[in-house]
């Protein structure tokens, strides 16, 4: 079902204004928009009479997966509406095509929740704060990566038993963070915009509560150690005088017990193929390392039951690394934001990866299998740091909001028109205000449907499995 605003697509990552057109008459006709599709039309929330059930959505986008393992995915989803709404982004997906957009398109993100943001360390060893996860990403609208991590931190909020007040102050952070740092990336020269990150010394800076600081100084401490060498000893163990990756079920675990052939061969032919779309210089050193190991790992909420993989590599007795080996799936925004141009989603995936974030994996690259699977690959918890949004207090809430506005706003920009998103925007909070109550009018409904899933699963309808 296509969007339906009426607006006519303005721009996407692939098809940009003529050079010769100013930023100022790029600003103009973002403004014009206003009297096609108003800031204000943005607030609130109502589904259409003809919503699809999203307990059928959710068993629609199971297909194909391990099913063996979709209990776990219901079981993660069902713990609260926080867990599930990080799982339903085909739902959200299904609502953001009803809803009014300006029709100018960025490379998306296409599951923009605020857990999906955090540190990680760059080639040249830098921990910097970017979006992290793109297996939805493709060409869509703009706003619907903003309206849904906006949705996110209302329930995150909720979920952390904020007032209401303290919700809406980091919703409105995270919203005029985005306004305010598009209108300084519309007036900054092009290369400008594409090298522009986050650093840790920026993130320090940015947080008001001293608790919250010295938490996060610890953890950059740490950092490195969630790089292979500490993964190490961690994830593997001694096995008739081999290394070999510990059981660790049903996590981790190598899958004879769900009826796959030869992991290890499987993993090698991705590996083969992988490895030709590696930059010629990186091949270099991927080729030091040679497979020792391989085995699935359940990862997240929403990419449970699909085929995921971890492999162990090896350049020494003591040199290791550990490469995520993970299926790329259509994303979830292509029923309503149009096929991708690229027939291989893992492509897909890195492509996307690649624009949206400043600085990417070296050895982020796809896959495909005999079986017309489609992979991408890269680097295991290479220094990444996750957002303890759980034990945020309101302050620190409304910090991180302003944080995921100002990367979104540097995304959006690398691969967007960002003086005609800009000059939409404008200067006031007219914009700001509205999807605030789109966000606040959502999580009810992420509520709603959150108890149609438990309904379900009290019914017997749907096997959820819980965790100890």
């Amino acid at each position: 079902m296509k969007p339906t605003t009426s607006s006519k697509l303005i721009s996407s990552p692939n098809m940009m204004l003529p050079a010769s057109v100013s930023r100022e008459k790029r600003a103009a006709l973002g403004k014009d928009l206003r009297t096609k599709v108003s800031r204000e039309s943005h607030a609130g929330w109502r589904q259409h009479k003809q919503r699809p059930d999203p307990v059928k959505i959710l068993v629609d986008s199971s297909k194909g997966r391990m099913q063996e393992l979709l209990p776990i995915r219901y079981g993660r989803m069902s713990q609260s509406p926080f867990a599930f709404f990080r799982g339903a982004a085909a739902i959200m997906a299904e609502d953001l095509a009803h809803t009014p957009s300006t029709q100018i398109r960025v490379q998306a993100c296409g599951d923009c929740h605020l857990v999906n943001f955090g540190g990680f360390a760059t080639p040249e060893r830098r921990i910097i704060f970017d979006i992290n996860d793109f297996d939805e990403t493709l060409p869509a609208p703009w706003e619907w990566d903003l309206k849904r991590l906006t949705a996110s931190f209302v329930i995150a909020c909720t979920n952390n038993d904020f007032k209401r007040r303290d919700s809406r102050r980091a919703t409105l952070a995270c919203v005029k963070s985005y306004r305010e740092r598009m209108s300084e990336l519309a007036r900054m020269p092009a290369l400008e915009v594409w090298y522009q990150s986050i650093d840790a010394d920026a993130v320090m800076q940015s947080l008001r509560n001293a608790g919250t600081r010295k938490r996060l100084e610890k953890r950059l401490s740490k950092a490195h150690e969630r790089a292979s060498e500490a993964l190490f000893p961690k994830l593997t163990e001694l096995q008739g005088g081999k290394v070999a990756i510990r059981d660790e079920p049903p996590l981790i675990f190598h899958p004879q017990t769900l009826g796959e052939k030869d992991l290890d061969s499987v993993m090698m032919r991705i590996l083969g193929q992988y490895r030709n779309t590696l930059n010629e210089s990186v091949r270099v050193i991927f080729d030091r390392f040679q497979p020792v190991d391989s085995a699935m790992k359940v990862v997240g909420v929403g990419s449970v039951g699909t085929r995921c993989g971890i492999a162990l590599m090896m350049a020494a007795s003591a040199d290791p690394v550990f490469l995520q080996i993970k299926e790329a799936r259509k994303s979830v925004l292509e029923p309503y934001a149009g096929k991708s141009i690229h027939e291989n989603s893992g492509k897909r995936v890195v492509t996307g990866q690649r624009m949206m974030q400043s600085a990417s994996d070296i050895f982020l690259g796809w896959s495909d299998t005999e079986a017309g699977r489609h992979y991408y690959v890269r680097q295991l918890n290479d220094a990444k740091l996750k957002p303890l949004v759980e034990i945020f207090d309101a302050t620190t809430m409304e910090d991180y909001g302003r944080l995921c506005g100002w990367v979104l706003a540097q995304a959006h920009a690398r691969s967007g028109d960002a003086s005609m998103i800009s000059g939409y925007l404008g200067s006031s909070d007219v914009f700001d205000e509205a999807i605030a109550d789109f966000a606040e009018a959502y999580e009810r409904q992420n509520e709603r449907d959150y108890q149609a899933l438990r309904r379900a699963v009290r019914s017997g309808k749907i096997e959820a499995r819980l965790e100890s």
